[in-house]
Formats: structure tokens, C-alpha cells, sequence
């Protein structure tokens, strides 16, 4: 379990660089003079990044050593890091945001794919609960402290990121074992044939399509979460960071219990009525009366988050043993295509309407398109039932 506790640091840095823009977006837009929807772009070319390189590092990760293509990525997300703190122009800052996304496109998804080989099938669910929750601590810790470090200087976030990785980078060097790939998978003769066949599967598409609508919708409004605060609440940039701490604390503690309530639940009853409770809450978000009932929102719509989102990396991870790495490429581009998507199209209905419901009611939408994709998908008897074993054992 030390280990997994590793990649709970590796996915809090990824995790931290991925939702440090939120609460700098205001100052970003202001130093770079570009408007609302144009500064949705510094978020969007991380996403953009990681969508196009994923499809290629999963095969090539499930091809070589994972440990090596952790630890190569890592360097060349330290490297992006740093340069994104002294980017001298808009333009440049989302060519440095676009290649940091590149760079952890070859790290997180090995993460997934490593859990089910080296931990024992009755704790892979508690472990990516634990994986996730890494994610989960940068948005309870990372956000705030990129907050208030910017409060100095918007490039010093970057600056302290891109150092604390590299100590991680070492770490990683020294205690992660070497993790080779599958006979099989090493000989495939193209970076198209595991595709091949993971989308002659059945339920491949659909799972998905699922996971991408839900992931848009998510993404656009929690991008936007810094931008509505300001001009709703008059917030600062370190005051949205304090916001946004109990965000993370709600889907830490989601990630870290999320397995027992499935196992009580079933997976697809906890993954269906956490989504239409998180729609519902994002979608209620704009009308909330005061500040203090909108981070009681916050809380609970990322505790939920936190629940559901091991149970979605198990549904991919369930759909073929052969092609993990491949498997968490696929769902990572989904979601970082859904993050570019969300993104441009939040910006979009913000700018015009200059309502934050209209992206909470997009939110909304996607997530019940979701549910019943999920739904359907359930239906699929061998394949559910091969995940429901492995998620309440």
C-alpha cells in the first residue's frame, strides 16, 4: 500500500497543475488583457494536450516498461511547469499549458493501469479511491495554496509546482518497481490495434461516450466556479482559493470511502443517483441565496464526485485486462476532450448570456445524456457483473 500512496502524490501534482487555473483564471485574464471566453483557452490547451497525446501513450505504455514512461512523462510535465511561469505572452502560455498536457498524458493513465496488477482484486476499488483522492487533495490543498501563493505573484504556483515534482521524480526513481508490459501486448504490431480491439467490444463505445458527456458537463462549470465568484461574490484570488478548499475536502473523503457505500449500494445504483444529485446541485448552484450555502454545495457535489469517480475507472478499467494502459488513455482523453469541450462551450454561454445558470443548466443536461448511457450500458450482464465483483469484494 506504500505504493499507492505514491501515486496518490503523483495524482495530486497532475491534479493540483490540472485546477490551478480555476482560481488564477481572473488574474491570468487580466495580465494577459484577453477576454472571458478567449481565457477559457489556458485552461483548454492543457486538456487539448492530454486528449490528442493519451490515444498515443496508452499503447505505448502497455508496450514498454511503466515505470519508465511515468517517470519520462513526469520530467517533461516538470519542464512545461516551469516554463508556464515565466510565459510572456497569452499565446505562449497555452503552447507551454498545451505541453504540460502532453506530458501528463504518459503519466496518470499508468496509475490506473498499474493498481490492478500489483494490489490484490479485493482493494483495487480502495485503491484507485485512494489514487483519486490524490486528485481530491489538490483541489482541498493545492487550490488554496495556489491561491495565496499568487497573491505574490502569478508566476510563483508554477515555479513551487515544477520543484515539488521534481523531488517526486526522485521518489518515484527510487521506489517504484519495474512494471513490464503482457507478452502479448508488447508484440502488437501497431498503436491502432489495441483500439481495434477494445472498440469490437460491446459496451467500449458507450461506457465512452458516457464518460465523456459526464465529463463535459462537470468540467464546464467547474472551470467557471473562479470567474462566477468574482464577478457574483466580488471575491479575490486568494479568497476563491479558500473557497475552493472544501471542494477538495468533500471529494477526499468521497474518494476514501466511495468502495463501502458502492458495496452496499451496488455500483450502478451509487454511480446513477450520485450523478442526478450532482446535476441537481450544479444546476441549483447560480440561485443559492448567500456564500455559505454555496459552499455547502460545493462540499457536497464534489463528496459525491468523489464516490463516483473510482467506480467509473473500474467500469474501464473492467472492459478488457489485455489493454489496461490503452483503457486509461481512452477514459483520460475523454476527459480531458470533454475539459476542452466544456470549456469553450461554458465560455461561450457565459460571455453571451452573462448568467452563470445557462452553464449549471448545460451541466445539467449532459449529466442526465450520461445517466442514461450508463443505464443501458448496465445492461450488458456479463460485463456488469464482472465489475460488480471486483468493486464490493
Amino acid at each position: 500500500m506504500k505504493l499507492i500512496w505514491l501515486f496518490f502524490s503523483v495524482m495530486f501534482v497532475i491534479g493540483t497543475d490540472t485546477f490551478l487555473l480555476s482560481p488564477l483564471l481572473p488574474l491570468l485574464q487580466d495580465q494577459f488583457h484577453v477576454s472571458t471566453d478567449l481565457s477559457g483557452w489556458m485552461v483548454s490547451a492543457y486538456a487539448l494536450g492530454y486528449a490528442l497525446f493519451a490515444l498515443a501513450a496508452g499503447p505505448i505504455s502497455d508496450r514498454f516498461n511503466r515505470k519508465t514512461v511515468m517517470l519520462s512523462g513526469l520530467a517533461g510535465f516538470i519542464l512545461s511547469t516551469f516554463l508556464c511561469g515565466i510565459a510572456p505572452s497569452f499565446a505562449a502560455m497555452c503552447a507551454f499549458r498545451f505541453a504540460a498536457g502532453i506530458s501528463a498524458a504518459f503519466v496518470t493513465p499508468q496509475i490506473w493501469a498499474s493498481i490492478p496488477v500489483i494490489v490484490h482484486p479485493s482493494k483495487v476499488l480502495k485503491s484507485m479511491g485512494i489514487a483519486t483522492a490524490g486528485l481530491a487533495a489538490s483541489q482541498m490543498l493545492g487550490l488554496p495554496i495556489g491561491g495565496f501563493l499568487a497573491s505574490f505573484t502569478w508566476h510563483t504556483p508554477f515555479f513551487v509546482l515544477s520543484a515539488g515534482s521534481l523531488v517526486l521524480l526522485f521518489i518515484l526513481a527510487a521506489a517504484m518497481p519495474d512494471i513490464r508490459p503482457a507478452e502479448a501486448a508488447a508484440h502488437r504490431s501497431s498503436l491502432v490495434s489495441p483500439y481495434r480491439e477494445l472498440f469490437s467490444l460491446p459496451k467500449t463505445s458507450m461506457i465512452l461516450l458516457a464518460y465523456f458527456l459526464f465529463q463535459t458537463g462537470n468540467f464546464a462549470t467547474f472551470s467557471f466556479l473562479g470567474t462566477w465568484l468574482f464577478a457574483d461574490y466580488h471575491l479575490t484570488v486568494s479568497q476563491i482559493g479558500a473557497a475552493m478548499l472544501v471542494l477538495g475536502l468533500g471529494n477526499m473523503l468521497g474518494s476514501l470511502i466511495g468502495s463501502k457505500i458502492a458495496s452496499k449500494l451496488g455500483t450502478y445504483n451509487t454511480l446513477i443517483s450520485g450523478m442526478l444529485l450532482m446535476g441537481a446541485l450544479y444546476f441549483s448552484l447560480p440561485f443559492f441565496p448567500n456564500l455559505l450555502i454555496v459552499e455547502a454545495s460545493f462540499f457536497l457535489t464534489f463528496f459525491i464526485a468523489g464516490i463516483i469517480f473510482p467506480l467509473m475507472m473500474g467500469i474501464f478499467q473492467s472492459i478488457s485486462p489485455n489493454a489496461r494502459g490503452t483503457i486509461a488513455s481512452l477514459s483520460n482523453a475523454a476527459m480531458y476532450a470533454g475539459t476542452t469541450v466544456g470549456t469553450c462551450l461554458a465560455g461561450f454561454l457565459y460571455q453571451n448570456t452573462h448568467h452563470f445558470g445557462a452553464v449549471t443548466a448545460f451541466t445539467a443536461i449532459l449529466f442526465v445524456l450520461s445517466m442514461a448511457l450508463y443505464q443501458t450500458s448496465r445492461k450488458n450482464k456479463p460485463q456488469a457483473a464482472g465489475f460488480h465483483v471486483k468493486s464490493t469484494s
